[in-house]
């Protein structure tokens, strides 16, 4: 027997080989091939961010013009469209009096003058409360507040709201403290509003 396995030996261990390359080849082909990889470049849809909507203007529009009234504009409006939503100037306006450019604020407003006329109606500058005087934040009611440039009645009611929860304003400053109310609110109502 040793005399045998010396003689065939490369030939059991070529036989050998090809069982075993043969294996591997029948197990290559058999074997179930992979599913693709799906990869998902979708971004989730962002959730809606609620924001406080702009209340309208309310502007009296007066004068010479078709249908003088109080007229809810939108906000970031001017005196131009205030004049066309009172149905346009009168044949006798004199639009050279008036600013037709300049913006517009809640609770203001517009004298529209007829020509030759020698006096037009003083009306207090519309950033201005019409006492000439500043708002106290600290005791004014929600309709008083209302009249400054940029508080409309949601954000009125949140300042005293605000106030019976949290006490007195300090400074003028911490009226920013009330939600809805930063900076560029601020920046309009600064030079219009006290705290004593």
């Amino acid at each position: 027997m040793g005399e045998w396995l010396e003689r065939y030996r490369a030939i059991l261990f070529f036989g050998l080989v090809l069982v075993v390359l043969a294996a591997v080849l029948l197990f290559q082909a058999l074997k179930p091939s992979p599913q693709p990889i799906l990869l998902s470049t979708s971004t989730p849809e962002p959730s809606p961010q609620f924001t406080a909507t702009p209340q309208p203007l309310r502007v009296y529009v007066s004068g010479a013009v078709q249908q003088p009234d109080v007229y809810a504009l939108s906000p970031g409006s001017i005196v131009k469209d205030a004049l066309l939503a009172a149905g346009g100037p009168a044949s006798d306006a004199d639009l050279d009096r008036i600013n037709l450019a300049s913006p517009l604020a809640d609770g203001q407003q517009i004298y529209v003058p007829r020509l030759g006329e020698e006096s037009v109606p003083v009306q207090p500058p519309s950033r201005l409360p019409a006492s000439g005087g500043k708002i106290n934040i600290n005791t004014a009611d929600a309709a008083s507040l209302e009249t400054l440039p940029g508080i409309g009645p949601a954000l009125a009611q949140r300042i005293v709201d605000f106030r019976q929860v949290s006490g007195p304003f300090e400074s003028i400053e911490d009226v920013m403290d009330v939600s809805g109310i930063g900076p560029g609110i601020f920046e309009q109502i600064r030079e219009l509003i006290a705290t004593d």
